[in-house]
């Protein structure tokens, strides 16, 4: 395998940083719907990344079988289904306990690759699901103390761990036979037509924000969501699926560090608690997932 122009783990770094910004931005936005929001993120995304699918990939559209089209189709409802749920979790509750508990995506993935393909648990995949679940239960009730409000973010931010659960499973078929920009530019444009659609439906205005609103989306469509996810999904061609979780986990740590700087959040004692306890668990489940075998780089020539 040929070196990456870029060291790897330099780009988890980064991406980790980058989506650590994505609930104070969404924070940021306040008085704009949820869904709103989301829209424009991804509307965004989609309005960069065109004159590149133009110029560069616009031959793969003809390559794409049925199927691929389906799952791919499906994944960009469910991806909008997740931001809806997880931005709304933001208007209720704190950014440490909504980025906590939407982080906890890769334990439900696990529970779904068990029920679709009868995947076997180990004692120490059991061992850190329970672990992980204790510190969540420790944030909700936390949470139910401040108001039930709170308690209603926190189910809204495990709602939307399912719901990108689910865009990943139905995703990860067709991205093997994508190109990373052509899977990316079909689900993203999927996920923003389902948003308008969405928006349309429950009367919300697409016009009218102040000016430091169309920045925040404009920020989101870019930082979050190339310097991020776009990154992890690079990473991906010479790290390990595992490593790159293992750098997701410090996403809400990350964030409620710049929720204390920017937004002058303080995390209670029960989410400092139970968010420890969930990370702690994440880490102990995302090293009992993962397989033996390796993916290990030269860093010669790396700069």
């Amino acid at each position: 395998m040929r070196l990456p122009p870029f060291n790897p783990y330099a780009a988890v770094v980064i991406g980790v940083l980058a989506v650590s910004s994505s609930a104070i931005l969404v924070k940021l936005a306040d008085g704009a719907p949820s869904a709103i929001i989301a829209n424009y993120r991804l509307l965004f995304a989609v309005l960069i990344m065109f004159p590149i699918i133009l110029l560069k990939y616009r031959h793969e559209f003809r390559l794409i079988s049925k199927k691929n089209w389906v799952l791919s189709i499906i994944a960009g409802v469910f991806l909008s289904l997740h931001f809806i749920l997880w931005f709304e979790s933001l208007n209720y509750t704190s950014v440490a306990s909504s980025v906590v508990l939407v982080t906890m995506q890769p334990i439900f993935a696990f529970i779904g690759t068990y029920m679709l393909f009868q995947e076997k648990f180990s004692y120490g995949t059991v061992i850190s699901m329970v672990i992980a679940l204790f510190g969540s239960i420790i944030i909700g009730i936390g949470d139910f103390q401040l108001g039930g409000m709170a308690l209603f973010g926190d189910i809204l931010a495990l709602l939307g761990a399912i719901a990108v659960t689910v865009y990943f499973l139905s995703g990860q078929s067709a991205r093997k036979h994508l190109s990373l920009m052509t899977y990316t530019f079909i689900v993203y444009s999927v996920s923003s037509i389902t948003l308008i659609i969405y928006n349309l439906i429950l009367q919300n205005s697409f016009f009218g924000y102040p000016a430091v609103h169309w920045w925040v989306f404009l920020i989101l469509a870019i930082v979050p969501t190339f310097f991020g996810h776009t990154l992890f999904n690079w990473a991906l061609k010479w790290l390990s699926t595992s490593t790159i979780s293992m750098g997701i986990v410090f996403e809400p740590i990350g964030a409620s560090i710049l929720a204390y700087f920017i937004l002058n959040e303080s995390p209670t004692w029960s989410q400092l608690l139970g968010g420890t306890i969930v990370i702690f668990g994440l880490f102990l489940f995302i090293m009992s997932t993962s397989r033996k075998t390796k993916v290990t780089i030269s860093r010669k020539g790396l700069k």
